[in-house]
C-alpha cells in the first residue's frame, strides 16, 4: 500500500509589476504568484503531484496557509484508493462541513482545494504515464460523469444528460486526438494589450501577434475612455479591418457605465467584451449582454463555482465561457463547467496568462475537444508569453496554436531552480 506522506507548500512570487506585465484597470501592479503544493508519497517510483493556486502577490501567504490546512485530510491515506476514485477524492475536501463554512465552495479555501485536487490529478497522470488531457479523454463516459458533483446542478444538468453529451462525443475520439496532435489547438494572445504599455509597444506587439499566426488579440480597457479609444485606434490600424480584437475591462464598470463605454468602443468592431462588471453580478452581465448585442460578453475567470456558471448560462449573461484552471475546485469542477457549456451550446475560451495557467488549462480544452464538445469552432485558449520557462513542461505555442503536451502529468510542476530562486522569505510549510 502506498501512502501520502506529506503536503508541502511554498510561497512563490515573480516581480512582474516591475515591467507592468499583467497590468489592467483593476490590477495596476500585479506580481504573478503561485501558492504551490506538492503531494509526496512513499511510492518507490518517486512520483509527486504538483499544482498551485494563482494569485497576484499580497495574500499569497494566506493562500499557502489554506492549502496547508488541508493536509490532515490526505496525509496517511492510501494513494491507490484516492486516485482510483477522483470523484470521491474531490468530495472528501469539498464536503467537509467546517471547510464549507469558510465558503461554501468559493474563495481562498475553495482555491486551496482546487490546488490539492489538481496535484492529485498530476500525480495520477504521472503514474499512468500520460498527459492529463489524454488520461481524461480516454476515460469512459461513465467514469467522466462520475467525477462531477451534480448537487445544485440538476435543474440545468443531470448525470443522465452529462452521459448523453459524453456518449455522443465518444465516436471519433481517436481521430480527434490524432488531429489535435497534428494541428494543435487555437490560441489568442493578450500579450499586446496590457494597460501599462506604451502605444509604440502596443503597435509592435500587435504586428508580432499577426506575424506569429494568432487569430485574435485582446486589449485591456476601462481606466480612461479617451485612452481606450486611442489604443483601440492604434490596434485597429495595425491589425486592419476584420481582424478580431477583444477587450477586457477586468470588472471595472457599473452596469450603466459598461453599456455606455462599450457602445463608445463598438465602432472598433469588438470580438467580445470581457468581465464588464462585477464577476458576481450575473443579472448585471445579462443586462449588459442584451444592451450591447450582438457584441458577445465573455466572463468566468472569477466565477467561484459550477453554480455561478449554471446561473450565467440560464440568465444568458455570457456568450463566451471562460474557465480558469486555478480559481475553482480543480479538474473535477471544471469538467462540470465544460459539460454545462456543451448543454447550453456556449463556446469555452479559457482564461490563462497568469503564471502556469496556460500550462494547466490547455489540458482541459484539449480534453473538451476530444471527449465533450468534439469541436474547436469558436474556441481558443488565451496565451501570454510570460514565465513559461519556470515549468518542467512549458507550453508549446507555435503558429498561433497550442501543441499538445506529451509528457506525463498535468503540466503544473515548476522547476527546482525556480522554486529555490523565487521562494519568498517565508519558509515553506510542511505538513506531515
Amino acid at each position: 500500500m502506498t501512502l501520502i506522506t506529506s503536503i508541502d507548500t511554498a510561497d512563490i512570487r515573480f516581480p512582474t509589476s516591475l515591467s507592468l506585465d499583467g497590468s489592467d484597470a483593476m490590477n495596476p501592479d500585479p506580481d504573478y504568484s503561485a501558492a504551490y503544493v506538492v503531494v509526496r508519497t512513499d511510492a518507490p517510483d518517486g512520483h509527486e503531484g504538483h499544482a498551485f493556486a494563482f494569485t497576484i502577490g499580497r495574500g499569497n501567504d494566506v493562500q499557502v496557509g489554506a492549502i496547508a490546512a488541508l493536509a490532515p485530510h490526505l496525509v496517511g491515506r492510501d494513494v491507490e484508493e484516492l486516485l482510483a476514485d477522483m470523484g470521491a477524492a474531490s468530495d472528501l475536501l469539498t464536503r467537509d462541513s467546517q471547510l464549507r463554512w469558510l465558503g461554501p465552495e468559493k474563495g481562498v479555501m475553495h482555491m486551496a482545494i482546487g490546488a490539492v485536487v489538481n496535484a492529485l490529478w498530476d500525480l495520477k497522470a504521472k503514474r499512468a504515464g500520460l498527459p492529463l488531457w489524454q488520461l481524461l479523454s480516454r476515460m469512459t463516459p461513465d467514469e467522466i460523469a462520475d467525477l462531477v458533483d451534480y448537487r445544485y446542478l440538476t435543474d440545468a444538468l443531470t448525470r443522465d444528460e452529462a452521459l448523453e453529451i459524453l456518449r455522443a462525443a465518444e465516436p471519433g475520439r481517436r481521430e480527434r486526438e490524432a488531429e489535435l496532435l497534428r494541428l494543435g489547438y487555437p490560441a489568442y494572445t493578450t500579450t499586446p494589450g496590457w494597460l501599462g504599455y506604451s502605444d509604440e509597444k502596443l503597435a509592435r506587439l500587435c504586428r508580432e501577434a499577426i506575424r506569429d499566426g494568432y487569430p485574435q488579440i485582446k486589449l485591456k480597457v476601462g481606466a480612461d475612455l479617451d485612452d481606450d479609444v486611442r489604443r483601440l485606434r492604434v490596434a485597429r490600424e495595425v491589425c486592419g479591418p476584420g481582424y478580431p480584437i477583444a477587450i477586457d475591462a477586468n470588472q471595472r464598470w457599473d452596469v450603466g457605465t459598461a453599456i455606455d463605454w462599450i457602445q463608445a468602443l463598438a465602432p472598433f468592431d469588438l470580438a467580445w467584451v470581457e468581465e464588464p462588471t462585477s464577476p458576481d453580478d450575473i443579472l448585471g452581465h445579462a443586462a449588459i449582454a442584451r444592451a450591447i448585442a450582438p457584441i458577445p460578453v465573455a466572463t468566468g475567470e472569477h466565477a467561484h463555482n459550477r453554480v455561478m456558471f449554471k446561473q450565467f448560462l440560464q440568465a444568458h449573461g455570457l456568450q463566451v465561457m471562460q474557465i480558469d484552471a486555478a480559481r475553482v475546485g480543480g479538474v473535477n469542477e471544471n469538467i462540470a463547467h465544460l459539460l454545462l457549456a456543451a448543454k447550453f451550446g456556449v463556446p469555452v475560451c479559457p482564461h490563462a496568462g497568469g503564471v502556469g495557467l496556460c500550462e494547466a488549462v490547455q489540458h482541459l480544452s484539449m480534453f473538451d475537444y476530444v471527449a465533450v464538445s468534439a469541436t474547436m469552432e469558436q474556441r481558443m485558449i488565451e496565451y501570454v508569453d510570460h514565465l513559461h520557462e519556470h515549468f518542467v513542461t512549458p507550453t508549446d505555442v507555435r503558429n498561433g496554436r497550442y501543441h499538445p503536451p506529451t509528457a506525463p502529468g498535468a503540466g503544473t510542476e515548476m522547476t527546482a531552480a525556480t522554486l529555490a530562486e523565487y521562494l519568498t522569505d517565508r519558509d515553506p510549510v510542511v505538513a506531515s
